[in-house]
């Protein structure tokens, strides 16, 4: 890294993965910055500048003892261990300390204190609720959020004959002759754990999954006009049941309330839909599938005068970035209801669905957004003459 960057930098201010610091000199303080940015996409320290970004410089003495403090730190105050990199840059007259810090592969990590540190905007927080542990123990693809068991269901909570429908079709055997009990169809399938029904067996075969988790439906709203602050509205349901339910729901949401265009087509027919149909299938699949489901909150599906917007909870996965999801990479997040969507859905479980929806309908724009935990699909709707 060149003077120039870092003036650059220093210029912009602190934000999620530059922190700025005159000098360190307490190894528990430093291990906090360093967990914080292991367990977020990892940073930079800059050691030498005051908090508005202004070099104040550390001396020959600084520099030799904080590269000591930074590897003992790294080692004995951080769990897991890290590996940061140092480089000493002069800006000016000023001799600055830079530590470099890689997002970890190995989250959660902590300080001694067992504390687990994460960026939060320029500053550091601590995680303390379940929900967001889980969700880091997901970044290191320790932990699923659709393997986790359902406290209080049972066998009673199976949609029974829609179970016994699909068996039947992709297995060819009928449940109700089988020597097997049901339970233990569901635990060879992978959709139970201890007589409970886990967050995959609920979704996909639940009779009312919606009960035991309200928060994981879709809320369809039609708007009136382009503000989602306005209060009136065309059409609004919240979409609930089975995660097969909830696609068909909002994609019969989005027929009646998208437009048609009669092109060729003679005086009586329907017409085509503004958007392709395959575009809404492909992007309300892939929400439905890829979202994270340790945040406890509804996919978003809004309808506006100008465009529709896909809200799904968590940002892409460990580290998807949107050029690869458009370039056909993919990540699974929910790996149980992935196997299923390619015979409950129309999924082709390939990794090619962002880039069919972009070739049959190019003006859809993606927000990853790391700090609201929430990616965000824009489809524009074409202007009406």
């Amino acid at each position: 890294m060149e003077a120039l960057e870092i003036i650059e930098i220093l210029e912009r201010g602190e934000d999620s993965q530059h922190q700025f610091k005159e000098n360190f000199t307490n190894a528990e303080s430093l291990a906090g910055e360093m967990v914080a940015f292991s367990n977020s996409s990892g940073g930079m320290i800059i050691i030498g500048v005051d908090n508005n970004g202004h070099p104040v410089g550390l001396s020959s003495d600084d520099i030799n003892r904080l590269n000591q403090l930074i590897s003992n730190t790294a080692t004995n105050n951080v769990k897991n261990p890290i590996n940061p990199i140092t480089q000493n840059i002069k800006v000016g007259d000023n001799l600055l300390l830079i530590v470099q810090i890689l997002e970890g592969i190995d989250k959660p990590f902590m300080d001694n204190n067992g504390v687990v540190w994460v960026k939060s905007g320029s500053d550091k927080r601590r995680v303390t609720s379940k929900e967001e542990l889980r969700r880091i123990f997901q970044s290191s693809d320790l932990i699923h959020a659709d393997e986790v068991p359902i406290s209080g269901t049972t066998e009673n909570d199976l949609d029974y004959e829609y179970f016994k429908g699909f068996y039947m079709k992709n297995y060819e055997e009928n449940i109700d002759q089988s020597d097997v009990p049901v339970m233990q169809l569901l635990n060879n399938l992978n959709l139970t754990h201890n007589n409970s029904l886990n967050l995959a067996g609920l979704l996909l075969f639940g009779k009312e999954p919606e009960k035991y988790k309200p928060a994981f439906i879709i809320k369809a709203v039609s708007f009136v006009g382009n503000d989602p602050t306005g209060d009136k509205y065309r059409d609004s349901v919240d979409i609930k049941g089975k995660l097969k339910v909830q696609y068909e729901e909002a994609i019969a949401f989005l027929k009646r309330n998208l437009s048609y265009t009669q092109q060729e087509k003679s005086i009586n027919s329907l017409g085509d839909l503004e958007i392709p149909m395959i575009v809404l299938e492909e992007l309300i699949v892939n929400a439905l599938i890829h979202r994270n489901y340790f945040i406890n909150a509804p996919i978003r599906l809004f309808v506006f005068e100008d465009r529709v917007e896909i809200i799904s909870p968590g940002r892409l996965p460990n580290n998807l970035t949107i050029d690869n999801i458009k370039n056909g990479n993919s990540n699974i997040r929910n790996d149980i209801i992935t196997s299923f969507a390619t015979k409950e859905l129309p999924y082709r479980g390939i990794g090619t669905g962002i880039r069919r929806a972009l070739k049959n309908y190019s003006n859809i724009e993606f927000v990853n957004d790391t700090d609201g935990e929430m990616f965000v699909v824009t489809i524009k709707r074409p202007k009406r003459k």
